[in-house]
């Protein structure tokens, strides 16, 4: 049995698909919420209701788990996220109740530049998170990820939102001349499953990136190419974009960009060019190639 944590989310329910696809059996858990969630149609798998609080819960969902699949996390809330709830002291509970089963590893999603010493609020999350995972005594596999694209995802999507409201121009930090690493969603899942699938991976760090280096611009043209959305990019300071951000999002909740979004942004956040190629024999696809479900109406 396999338990899936942030299984709504754009990662978790390609990763779901592939699990029920192969015969896995997958129990996902959801927190206590007044709205349905947001599941693959036409996968079956088994539900467990529980806040990441209730370490009695956790303990009950977690029993006859075999491999712990923790992707939830707080980010994509904006400025409603309470990354130390969720990210830090969930993961904190969560261990804690999975000592007292018989886990065999737990697979924790995390980003490029995870430090708990780090200034940026995501990454000092995911950088405690990771250690208490480490000092948890149960086996472990933590994959380190960049920007991750495809339909639904977290990055083109607000992107190209954001693009479609701006006027005449967009905003971007700097000359945005940072480097991203962006990986296509099913190159992912498929360096998961792999993962899973091999002894040498287990209580390791192990980074993954896409096959190139892109800047914020290369990108944002990119994208507008592909869309046909023409806008002027006009660089300003992260600070001002910062600032502004929060601003805006005050008035206007459904910003398509949030300032964790803009964090990521602040620095490179790369790893080697052959991270997956060497880690798992494979070699994934190049951004450009695989962002036409950008044309659809979003």
């Amino acid at each position: 049995m396999i338990l899936v944590t942030g299984g709504t989310g754009f990662i978790g329910r390609s990763l779901i698909q592939a699990l029920v696809s192969s015969g896995e059996q997958v129990r996902v858990l959801l927190r206590p919420s007044k709205t349905s969630p947001n599941f693959p149609k036409g996968i079956s798998v088994e539900v467990a209701v529980s806040s990441f609080s209730d370490q009695r819960s956790l303990r009950a969902a977690l029993k006859g788990v075999d491999f712990l699949y923790h992707f939830a996390g707080a980010e994509r809330q904006g400025l409603n996220a309470n990354l130390n709830q969720i990210d830090v002291e969930g993961t904190a509970t969560l261990m804690r109740a999975a000592k007292d089963t018989n886990l065999k590893r737990v697979f924790y999603l995390s980003h490029h530049g995870a430090d708990r010493g780090s200034a940026y609020p995501v990454m000092k999350a995911k950088g405690i998170a990771e250690n208490w995972i480490m000092d948890s005594g149960i086996p472990y596999t933590i994959l380190r990820t960049g920007a991750v694209f495809g339909p639904g995802d977290q990055f083109t999507i607000p992107l190209t939102r954001l693009l479609r409201i701006s006027p005449y121009f967009t905003l971007m930090p700097g000359d945005g001349s940072n480097l991203l690493q962006p990986i296509w969603i099913e190159d992912l899942v498929t360096c998961i499953l792999l993962a899973a699938a091999d002894d040498n991976k287990r209580n390791r760090v192990i980074p993954v990136g896409g096959i190139e280096y892109l800047t914020y611009l290369e990108i944002l043209k990119l994208v507008m190419k592909q869309t046909g959305i023409q806008r002027k990019p006009l660089g300003v300071t992260p600070e001002f974009l910062r600032g502004l951000t929060l601003w805006i999002a005050q008035v206007y909740p459904k910003l398509p960009v949030s300032i964790f979004w803009l964090d990521y942004l602040a620095v490179d956040r790369i790893t080697s060019l052959d991270s997956v190629p060497r880690e798992f024999g494979l070699i994934p696809a190049r951004f450009k190639n695989k962002i036409d479900y950008l044309n659809k109406k979003i």
